[in-house]
């Protein structure tokens, strides 16, 4: 590592009162921020499914600002498809739960859609989500995809009893 990188990050590292590895590591696990919350969750994801952790978004209430007093932090937790999606998973994850803004995060373990299929979830973190980490970048470029149905009209946001919900527009 050249001297200059290694005395940039050393510095950074004090100023976040983390050693050094710490530091790094976070830098590493969520990409260009260094956020005490996105270390701990995305961390926490990988221990419930190793290697096979995909993908990390935020999404729902606290993400569009609307929360209440005793909201969640709903993470969808996107995995391999080697990685069957059950109950087990959940119970791994509430061994060790872990906060963001010191609200409780609610995971959502799930595969990315193998097709162009829509749906709600996919629409609502489309527009209203926050991600955390993207692997290889397949969630940013299905979540793409899907604000291009929005955006062409395929998708629209309904609202019934006061309940916003995402459907696909009728086809004529």
């Amino acid at each position: 590592m050249p001297p200059a990188l290694h005395d940039t990050l050393r510095s950074a590292a004090r100023a976040a009162g983390l050693s050094l590895n710490e530091y790094c590591v976070r830098r590493l696990v969520t990409g260009s921020v260094v956020h005490d919350d996105a270390a701990a969750l995305v961390s926490r994801a990988a221990a419930v499914v190793g290697d096979a952790l995909a993908a990390v978004v935020l999404h729902g209430s606290w993400v569009r600002g609307d929360a209440a007093s005793g909201s969640d932090v709903d993470a969808v937790i996107v995995v391999d498809r080697t990685v069957p999606l059950r109950r087990s998973l959940y119970r791994q994850w509430d061994e060790h739960s872990v906060t963001w803004s010191h609200r409780p995060v609610d995971p959502h373990f799930v595969h990315l859609p193998v097709d162009t299929g829509w749906s709600g979830l996919w629409a609502e973190i489309a527009t209203h989500g926050l991600t955390v980490l993207d692997r290889d970048g397949d969630l940013g470029a299905h979540l793409a995809r899907v604000r291009g149905a929005i955006a062409d009209g395929r998708l629209r946001r309904r609202t019934a009893h006061g309940q916003p919900y995402w459907t696909e527009a009728a086809v004529s």
